[in-house]
């Protein structure tokens, strides 16, 4: 198909020339500022936020400097002419790591996000972390390797986990999603695009979980008409749900980035079935017959380095990227919910598989923490906080009714 047919404007994110620094206290968690004291914080807002002047580390929202002396295994930090401990008090000096931060200040992207219903945090990623996601996903500089299938991506290597406890980007998304309990909707994945063959089917538009708008077809029953998707009714300034997409190799048009149509959050509602809609090109041959789904300039694809991560509201119309080139793309895909919203699918089975993985191991207590409260669904009763999951005799007996008059869709 000839690139004159793909029309999409083209939104380009250029690689930083800059980025600020986080500094990570030896449990995982970051120093800050408050109130112009140290303390150390899970909350990467833009009190946690250090820049570098004149080999000091000045924080960019009070202007206090720290003093560093580096050592082998990190450095020794000095807060007014006194050593800094573990939990950001003065006292015997603990060793901290001075680590990759964002491009902008967390609340210039929080601005921006809530605003705009989507946002690119441009090379976020570590260059290690970024590394090792394209060895996970044999592309880019391991394109020529072979996939691993002994073990769930997730548990080959701790950068999946890594990539999934991101501190600006949670941060991000508990602000937007007015919530502090986000979970996972499921276990973090890998979406690899090879070269389009030009018969494959291509997934169609629609708004991702747990809307599920224009992906979820419509049922009728005889008596009535099920709308399109999950969620029926917009949801207006609750947010039900957060896409988060990393791009481990660079996005871009033509190598099969992620085509959206930015700004249709605030339509709150799903695609038009003219654009050609997941439900519709999810059918045997129906690219053979009608087409691709809309390729028109109507629609926006993000063009971002390797190691950026899209968040964009779950309700924003997209579709999958349609590959051009000789290499394959690779993301980590992550919908991420807040706790009310039921998951698209049980992760106890992952999360118990992860905690016997090398991968968990190598995780520092924040990056733990965060997986566990990330990937275990609880609710709190009068026993306390309660884990939950599936049950494997009512499964059984779901499906045998399902079987007999119906199943829930």
């Amino acid at each position: 198909m000839s690139e004159a047919h793909f029309k999409e404007r083209l939104v380009q994110v250029d690689l930083p020339t800059h980025h600020y620094a986080l500094i990570t206290a030896p449990d995982g968690r970051f120093l800050a500022t408050v109130n112009d004291e140290l303390i150390v914080t899970t909350v990467t807002d833009d009190a946690a936020i250090w820049d570098w002047r004149n080999n000091e580390l000045v924080n960019v929202t009070t202007g206090k400097t720290l003093s560093t002396s580096m050592i082998d295994s990190g450095v020794h930090l000095t807060f007014d002419g006194q050593p800094v401990n573990k939990i950001g008090e003065i006292g015997t000096p603990a060793t901290f790591t001075i680590g990759h931060g964002p491009e902008k200040m967390p609340s210039e992207y929080l601005e921006f996000f809530q605003a705009h219903g989507w946002v690119c945090l441009t090379s976020i990623l570590p260059p290690d972390v970024l590394e090792e996601l394209e060895r996970v996903s044999c592309t880019d500089r391991y394109q020529d390797n072979k996939f691993d299938t002994s073990a769930p991506p997730f548990n080959q290597s701790p950068a999946m986990a890594k990539t999934a406890a991101e501190p600006v980007s949670l941060w991000l998304m508990r602000r937007y999603m007015q919530t502090d309990e986000i979970r996972l909707g499921h276990t973090p994945s890998l979406a690899i695009v090879g070269k389009d063959d030009g018969k494959r089917n291509v997934q169609g538009w629609h708004s991702d979980f747990p809307y599920l708008w224009g992906i979820s077809g419509s049922v009728n029953e005889g008596r009535e008409t099920i709308p399109d998707g999950r969620v029926p009714t917009p949801s207006g300034p609750t947010v039900l749900g957060v896409q988060r997409n990393v791009c481990i190799s660079p996005f871009t048009g033509v190598g099969g980035a992620t085509a959206f149509k930015l700004g249709s959050r605030d339509k709150d509602r799903g695609p038009p079935h003219d654009w050609g809609t997941g439900t519709s090109h999810g059918r045997p041959g129906y690219r053979a017959e009608h087409g691709l789904p809309y390729t028109g300039e109507n629609a926006d694809i993000v063009e971002a380095p390797g190691g950026s991560i899209i968040l964009y509201d779950s309700r924003t119309w997209h579709r999958a990227g349609i590959n051009r080139t000789e290499k394959r793309r690779s993301a980590m895909l992550q919908a991420m919910i807040p706790m009310y919203i039921m998951p698209f699918y049980d992760l106890s089975a992952s999360y118990k598989s992860f905690l016997k993985s090398d991968a968990y191991q190598a995780l520092n207590e924040r990056e733990r923490d965060e997986m566990r409260r990330l990937m275990v669904h609880y609710m709190a009763g009068p026993g306390g906080l309660q884990a939950i999951t599936v049950d494997q005799e009512l499964t059984e007996h779901v499906k045998d009714s399902g079987a007999r008059w119906g199943a829930y869709s």
